[in-house]
């Protein structure tokens, strides 16, 4: 054979080991990533056939292998990289090498995003709660993808909404007065899943929804409006769809050997000072549902995967907050990690975190950030008031109030805001009348819509950072009764076969018309009005009257509520509430611009609401 021959066939075997190599690769996440970030180490999960023997060195300017790990499985491997204040923008090349087989992998350090975003979200914002898959189909073309078929007939399964549907509602939602977009989870899930918590890959948007592209058009879309957008995300579990599942990194990727053990949902257990390790572990360690394997964050490599993949969406996207499922399920340690980690990264980011605890404000408590009942922080900046949400769906229905006319349910919430000494921070409490998990506040028709307005009227007026869910502008009901379809129903009109359509005025029943008017008001006077949104809350206690009386008060500002819990027309005398109204002899209800006389008694009808700003 010539030397010529045994050279090209030579260079052709190279070729062929390269090619195999690189197809070998299947993926590196994070996908990419960013120079100037705070936290100087990248953790990159590299996949592939046989990829675990492989070696890896880098030359780049600025960046450093720190640790290379094999995984368990053959087909992972851990490289940690360290990137330095001197790195710059640029596609990095990667070398793996394996025997004889050399494969030449870049990798792309961008830019810092410089688009607004990470703007968090507080007391001046309304947050507005949407299941993608429920609100409006945009784009009908991916309602086939992967297997799934949008039918609207199953309450269980996929309607076809999507994000492009949000985005061709953004006017609607600036309109009525939302300030903030929370929306279920966008990430991949499995094809008949629609609610979007069983996620199969944490760095795709599902194509059911729309592509990441459409998903990054509506936050920059939003954000034109001034309108921020919260990213629903879940570190407890993945869905049983996770590739993951297929082939575990490690033996311990999740929890209780990747073998089905139900969750006891005992979530007292973690704050219990008397609980037992075991009772503690079959909550935190067990799965969420057979679907919902339960990840182990005490894994370092499961941890640091996660808190990048949350900052890697906040660069890339420029989100402006996180909603984390499930909190108290993760554990601890690594959940209190993560949030400081984020919001060193990004100081103006707000995390809020799931908390369901209904049996008074201590347990929600424990979980703030700072808090004095809890010997170790948690760094969660906000939490969520499930007590004072039960509480205030049963305070004003009428039948849950004596016959004689008095309303215990009122007394109840002043009760529990009463017990707000317990928590650092009471500006950071999501307040909330339900949500994609609970019964709708409108659990029937309400036909004089008294009920509808005191409980808009107390979300928007009290302490800490209401959320509405969508569709309670305009009335929907529904009970969780037969599954969560009956409380995450279609938004009439947005679908192109609707017959009606809710998005408009003319859509809209006379009844639903008075509740968007009524909320409208209410949220736009309440985005200028700075007592309500940043002043100090002074609340009395109910009397024999039924009504609750409190005063949100700023500088020389005031905004003044009267709830009448009562089936009466009340009148109250003013001098009892002279620390608030002070000089103040008049009050504007912001709804009507009705003038009520503060000089005189004030009458107000039964299951009546003012909501007044003091002049």
């Amino acid at each position: 054979m010539g030397t010529h021959i045994r050279a090209l066939l030579l260079i052709l075997m190279i070729g062929c080991r390269i090619a195999t190599s690189a197809a070998d690769i299947t993926g590196i996440e994070p996908p990419f990533w960013w120079t100037g970030m705070k936290n100087s180490e990248l953790q990159l999960m590299v996949y592939g056939e046989n990829i675990s023997n492989a070696k890896v060195t880098i030359n780049y300017p600025g960046v450093k292998i720190k640790e290379i790990t094999a995984a368990e499985s053959k087909n992972y491997l851990f490289v940690y990289l360290e990137i330095s204040e001197t790195a710059k923008p640029g596609n990095m090349e990667l070398v793996f090498t394996d025997g004889s087989d050399r494969l030449i992998q870049p990798y792309e350090l961008k830019s810092r995003n410089t688009k607004p975003g990470a703007l968090g979200f507080d007391t001046s914002d309304v947050l507005y709660l949407i299941t993608p898959d429920r609100f409006a189909n945009g784009d009908p073309s991916n309602d086939l993808l992967e297997g799934a078929t949008a039918n609207r007939e199953r309450s269980g399964g996929r309607h076809g909404g999507d994000i492009k549907g949000i985005t061709n509602h953004l006017d609607y939602l600036d309109n009525l007065g939302i300030t903030a977009i929370w929306l279920n989870p966008v990430q991949k899930n499995g094809p008949n899943t629609y609610h979007g918590y069983a996620i199969t890959d944490f760095y795709k948007v599902d194509p059911r929804f729309g592509t990441e592209e459409e998903y990054i058009e509506m936050i920059d879309k939003s954000h034109a409006r001034g309108m921020k957008v919260v990213m629903d995300m879940i570190f407890n579990h993945s869905g049983s769809g996770h590739v993951w599942m297929n082939d575990l990194p490690s033996q311990d990727w999740y929890n209780y050997n990747s073998t089905y053990t139900q969750t006891s949902h005992n979530k007292w257990s973690v704050v219990d000072i008397h609980a037992p390790e075991s009772e503690r572990k079959s909550f935190t360690d067990g799965w969420f549902t057979r679907g919902m394997p339960d990840l182990n964050q005490k894994n370092r490599h499961v941890a640091t995967y996660l808190i990048q993949n949350s900052i890697w969406w906040i660069e890339h996207t420029r989100i402006d907050g996180i909603r984390q499922d499930t909190h108290p399920y993760a554990d601890y340690g690594f959940m209190a990690r993560w949030c400081k980690e984020v919001t060193e990264e990004y100081p103006d980011f707000n995390i809020v975190g799931e908390s369901w605890y209904p049996n008074g404000p201590g347990f929600t408590a424990w979980w703030q950030r700072d808090s004095k009942i809890n010997p170790e922080n948690s760094y969660l900046k906000t939490v969520m008031d499930f007590n004072l949400t039960f509480i205030s769906q049963n305070a004003f229905m009428d039948e849950n109030n004596p016959s004689d006319g008095k309303s215990k349910g009122l007394f109840r919430i002043y009760e529990s805001l009463a017990q707000d000494f317990l928590y650092p921070d009471v500006n950071n409490i999501l307040v909330f009348l339900d949500n994609h998990d609970l019964g709708r506040f409108s659990l029937e028709e309400d036909a004089d819509l008294r009920k509808y307005k005191q409980g808009m009227a107390f979300l928007l007026t009290t302490r800490g950072i209401p959320q509405l869910y969508y569709g309670t502008e305009i009335l929907m009901t529904g009970t969780k009764e037969g599954g969560d379809g009956g409380i995450r129903k279609d938004f009439p009109g947005g679908w192109k076969e609707d017959t009606v359509n809710a998005f408009t005025a003319e859509g809209r029943t006379p009844q639903q018309n008075e509740a968007w008017d009524y909320l409208q008001k209410l949220l736009q006077w309440r985005k200028t009005n700075e007592a309500v949104t940043q002043g100090r809350l002074t609340h009395y206690a109910p009397n024999a009257n039924g009504c609750y009386v409190y005063a949100r008060a700023k500088g020389d500002k005031t905004c003044l509520v009267i709830l009448n819990g009562s089936n009466n027309d009340q009148s109250l005398t003013m001098d009892r509430y002279h620390e608030v109204t002070k000089t103040f002899t008049k009050g504007v209800e912001v709804t009507t611009g009705e003038v009520i006389d503060l000089t005189q008694t004030v009458a107000i009808p039964a299951r009546g609401v003012y909501v007044m700003d003091l002049r």
